[in-house]
């Protein structure tokens, strides 16, 4: 799949766990540069150490998007995985809980709570447990569960975007993958080998990560050819910090052409929202 993807050349074969390392490969879509990396498979007890278990799941915990691939004759592996990858701190397709704690260094634990149903005597509780004695937690999110709070306490959770593949399709008919639909509610199918499927993949790779496009404009020029990728909800700030650490500093105000704005070349400033093929000119001091 890797190869398929990517300019990649990844050792292939017709039994298990031929990749023994992490192989990268580089995938170019929608003017983007994305980096894949082919891990190593997971074992049942990966999370415990067993095999390659644990530096494979720690090169996860540092990834944007996690691709779960599967044989399309074992889709009941899924449940392993996210087993796996729960047991070392990884959630997937969750949204971080709406918590939000200030420490402080006197006065005790007050709890602000209106949402959920955990007493708050049990909040006090997990929150001395990890290490927090002062402080105000303020708690926003429904059905808030205690194993999600001792997430937000610990920090040391990972909240990630994920993508079921189901590979080798071509070994089975369109009855057999719906057998499986049945089983697992969204994946792709796909055949790597045939590269069957392997566009609408790259694509749900791009949307997942959600980037937008922006196309620089400097003063007198045309528009730049090759995109800025930016993460969805970006502002003018972001765009100036990822270009030079100065642009902030030296900021006086940019134009904007395109869907973010309600007319063309309109002036905006630093907090200003852009959005997919949005054209932009920055003015510096």
């Amino acid at each position: 799949m890797l190869n398929a993807l990517t300019n990649a050349n990844s050792r292939t074969g017709s039994y298990k766990f031929t990749t023994l390392t992490a192989v990268p490969g580089m995938m170019q879509y929608n003017g983007s540069k994305i980096q894949i990396l082919d891990l190593p498979g997971i074992v049942e007890g990966a999370s415990k150490g067993r095999g390659l278990g644990k530096k494979v799941l720690s090169v996860a915990r540092n990834a944007d998007l996690v691709i779960m691939v599967l044989d399309v004759f074992q889709p009941e592996l899924l449940e392993m995985l996210e087993s796996e990858l729960h047991e070392v701190g990884i959630r997937i397709n969750k949204k971080f809980p709406q918590v939000h704690i200030e420490k402080a260094h006197i006065g005790g634990l007050s709890v602000h709570n209106q949402v959920s149903s955990i007493p708050d005597d049990l909040i006090k509780e997990v929150l001395r447990i990890h290490g927090i004695s002062n402080g105000r937690i303020m708690i926003k999110e429904p059905n808030l569960t205690i194993e999600q709070l001792i997430d937000v306490v610990s920090g040391n959770r990972i909240y990630l975007p994920s993508l079921v593949v189901l590979n080798k399709i071509d070994l089975v008919d369109g009855k057999f993958v719906s057998e499986i639909e049945k089983k697992i509610q969204s994946f792709i199918p796909i055949s790597a080998d045939l590269k069957i499927n392997t566009e609408d993949l790259k694509r749900s790779i791009y949307e997942k990560l959600a980037f937008i496009r922006v196309f620089l404009k400097p003063r007198g020029d045309k528009i730049d050819n090759e995109p800025l990728i930016m993460n969805q909800n970006c502002t003018i700030r972001d765009v100036c910090q990822k270009i030079h650490r100065n642009f902030v500093k030296d900021f006086k105000f940019a134009y904007v052409w395109g869907s973010s704005v309600k007319f063309s070349s309109q002036k905006v400033g630093l907090d200003h929202v852009l959005k997919d093929n949005d054209v932009l000119r920055i003015i510096l001091k």
